[in-house]
């Protein structure tokens, strides 16, 4: 490496002296502009160390002389958003579940909350449109299996189905047949229930289904097969399936029975966001009236 300073004739600019296999480089300097604009973001970093949280600790970070951050900003924001919604947050506390659906602005305000709350703490399991999908039921629809008006829909949500630590939760168990029933029986009654849900014309073998139908099934399905809210037993003369309608899954549904679990809200939410998740379901499509003695305590 050779030192020699000089001047490069094309562009007039002095050399730094060195020269690697005859390449040398011009001591071009960085322009004005962008030293100021260096020294003024160091200005701007030592500023902001001394006005806000900057430096990591081994707890916490440095607070700054200001005290500002974006968690106590968003906290801020959040006390502020509750503060405005208090007066109808209040309302909807005082409203007993039966009467909330009787005042619109209430009812309204109820369903805009649990739209928000249904987002965060339900689409897991029945889909952000609230479709469901295998084991988790449709709540778009109006085949309820415990009841679709919005005390009895307060109800499961508050206390969930079949929650082995709360006693006040939904219960419904269907036997397994398989040991019960013989394979040929069991065959025999998926072709009844496929019949009279309109998937086959009914045959031999539907008829036989139907003697053991009503032997075995009807005490919780009725005995026309159309359900029974009091047990959770669905409706099996429609198009609805929770786990499907095809012989293959009617029949371990009939061999091996089903158990799905829902779990309990009354022990994660507050009573309020309840009874806006039990609006919003309502408001879905499938929300049926009050029965007649709880309409007749609503105040008009």
């Amino acid at each position: 490496m050779v030192e020699n300073k000089r001047i490069d004739e094309p562009t007039g600019t002095q050399t730094v002296g060195h020269e690697w296999d005859g390449i040398e480089e011009l001591n071009t300097p960085l322009p004005r502009w962008w030293l100021l604009t260096f020294y003024a973001c160091i200005l701007w970093a030592i500023g902001y160390v001394i006005f806000f949280p900057a430096i990591p600790m081994l707890q916490g970070a440095t607070k700054g002389i200001t005290g500002w951050s974006s968690h106590g900003q968003l906290e801020a924001s959040m006390n502020a958003e509750a503060k405005r919604r208090a007066p109808i947050t209040a309302a909807i506390a005082a409203t007993p579940i039966e009467q909330l659906l009787a005042n619109d602005k209430l009812k309204q305000a109820a369903i805009e909350g649990g739209r928000a709350a249904f987002k965060v703490h339900c689409v897991q399991c029945h889909g952000s449109g609230a479709t469901g999908s295998k084991g988790y039921p449709n709540l778009n629809d109006d085949d309820w299996l415990w009841g679709g008006d919005i005390a009895t829909i307060h109800y499961t949500i508050t206390h969930g189905v079949r929650n082995p630590d709360h006693n006040e939760t939904r219960f419904s168990q269907m036997p397994a047949f398989a040991g019960v029933l013989t394979p040929a029986e069991i065959s025999s009654v998926v072709s009844f229930v496929r019949t009279i849900s309109g998937q086959q014309q009914p045959n031999a073998a539907s008829a036989r289904g139907a003697t053991l139908f009503a032997a075995n099934c009807s005490q919780c399905h009725g005995p026309e097969g159309k359900g029974g809210r009091q047990f959770g037993a669905p409706n099996l003369t429609d198009a609805i399936w929770l786990y499907g309608g095809d012989r293959a899954t009617i029949t371990q549904t009939v061999m091996k029975s089903r158990f799905g679990v829902m779990p309990r809200w009354n022990n994660r939410l507050d009573p309020v966001t309840i009874k806006m998740l039990a609006a919003y379901v309502h408001s879905l499509g499938g929300g049926e009236a009050a029965p007649a003695a709880a309409t007749a305590n609503v105040k008009p």
